[in-house]
């Protein structure tokens, strides 16, 4: 059976109602637009969006009154308004747009919906409009540069939703013929399944320079300052403002009190590498102490090289373990990692100093919960991973994908990791059971160390790590 694809669905039930009910839908739309042009997001700032329900959640807030929750967005700061009007599966009209219109001043509004011709360009102006969002994914080419060139035309603008190379190539011809009218944004939500991967934006934000707007997926406003680290200049929040507006305003201050960071332009710049992998997981090799292992590790396509810096382990490369291996680390491709158990070691001390000179790309934060990290390393590059120490697997990664953490490892002998859809996964694998282990979980990175040695830790085994090599490839 084939794979529900909801988008196709919206799109062919939107075909069949302009046909029977017009580009109107039935409402009794102004012929000529009654309210000022107010500019859609020329700044930092969050988008709050009137959304009754969705295909993945159902009813969100069924009854919501948009002009009263428009009024109460207002008030905690949003920078424009996000109103949908899709009516089978979304719940919004565009009564709720036009309602939304006359409810608030100053504020821009965008009507969100699966437009496809240029005739609702028209309709959502004279709505009173000042933005559209017109979605890559299911316009050609040409119709987009068309739609774009209408939204121009009238002197509002379009935001222009992308999430794959396809959908940026369209978008990037509807910018440079039209660059003061398209605003990119990159939706975390693969609109064919619902499905969130908060990396998703970040892989495309390079490609797409400039200012980009990104959706969905947010969910605390740990997780809006996570998004303003990465150097997005504006998030839209959908559900969690929709059923609770009057909380909204924290998302939105935790958001423009954020800046962009070095942790964050680091996890944009390692997004293309995952978007990037074609013939299996990505690979980490960890607990390496000498040289010789890790220029192996390189040349065998290691995508990440990690060192322990912590006492008390025989894999501990810090200190003069690790001065003798750094001349060498400027030829290495893969991504270097320092991986740190206690926040406030000396161990920790001197890996945050190796991640601020880039010595190092980022610090694994191994077994450390969220909370317990302090302002100081948050600011350097860094992932978290997952133990068993942890106490509950699941409700530890949870926490973090709620943090806004787009990325981090499962570190799991029993195998009980928590399927995210883009699993790191670490934990007693080898030569002869990282095959069957990738055919299992499907994982996106995977993490060996003890596995590759023969005896010795910290020692790797030259033709074990070969083989592990092997293996992977041959799946």
């Amino acid at each position: 059976m084939a794979e529900r694809n909801i988008v196709a669905e919206i799109v062919a039930r939107r075909m069949s109602d302009i046909e029977s009910r017009g580009y109107c839908f039935g409402f009794n739309v102004p012929e000529k637009r009654n309210r000022p042009i107010v500019p859609f997001m020329q700044e930092k700032g969050v988008i709050l969006e009137i959304k009754r329900a969705s295909p993945s959640k159902g009813p969100i807030a069924p009854e919501l009154d948009s002009a009263e929750t428009a009024r109460t967005y207002a008030a905690n700061g949003a920078s424009a308004i996000s109103c949908l009007t899709e009516e089978n599966y979304f719940r919004g009209s565009l009564g709720d747009l036009m309602n939304v219109c006359a409810a608030v001043d100053g504020i821009s509004v965008l009507r969100k919906d699966f437009l496809v011709d240029e005739e609702e360009v028209d309709v959502s102006y004279r709505c009173g409009a000042d933005a559209v969002l017109l979605i890559s994914g299911i316009l050609g080419k040409e119709k987009l540069v068309s739609m774009a060139g209408r939204c121009a035309s009238l002197g509002i603008r379009a935001l222009v939703e992308v999430r794959s190379d396809d959908d940026a190539e369209k978008a990037l011809e509807a910018s440079r013929r039209f660059p003061d009218t398209v605003v990119f944004g990159v939706n975390s939500r693969n609109l064919k399944d619902f499905s969130i991967d908060l990396m998703v934006p970040a892989m495309l934000k390079g490609r797409l320079g400039g200012r980009v707007i990104f959706e969905s997926g947010i969910t605390t406003p740990e997780a809006a300052a996570k998004v303003g680290s990465m150097g997005f200049s504006g998030i839209l929040l959908g559900e969690f403002a929709a059923r609770n507006p009057e909380t909204a305003g924290g998302f939105v201050r935790a958001f423009r009190e954020s800046h962009e960071s070095p942790c964050g332009r680091k996890l944009v710049g390692f997004a293309p590498m995952i978007a990037g992998r074609r013939d299996g997981p990505l690979v980490k090799v960890c607990g390496l102490t000498r040289t010789e292992d890790v220029e192996l590790a390189d040349s065998l396509g290691a995508d990440m090289v990690g060192f322990i810096f912590a006492s008390g382990y025989a894999r501990n490369a810090c200190g003069e373990r690790f001065a003798r291996i750094v001349p060498t680390l400027g030829g290495i491709r893969a991504k270097k990692v320092a991986v740190i158990t206690d926040c406030f070691s000396p161990e920790a001390r001197e890996a945050v100093e190796l991640a601020s000179s880039g010595t190092i790309d980022f610090i694994q934060l191994h077994g450390i919960r969220y909370g317990d990290v302090p302002e100081y390393i948050r600011e350097v590059p860094h992932y978290f991973a997952v133990t068993e120490s942890c106490g509950d697997m699941e409700g530890a990664s949870r926490e973090l994908a709620s943090k806004g953490e787009p990325r981090f490892l499962q570190d799991c002998r029993s195998r009980n990791y928590f399927d995210d859809g883009h699993l790191w996964m670490a934990g007693g694998l080898d030569a002869d059971n990282v095959a069957d282990a990738v055919a299992r979980f499907r994982p996106e990175l995977v993490d060996v160390s003890g596995g590759i040695e023969s005896g010795i830790p910290g020692i790797k085994d030259e033709a074990k790590m070969r083989k592990f090599f092997e293996e992977i490839r041959r799946r």
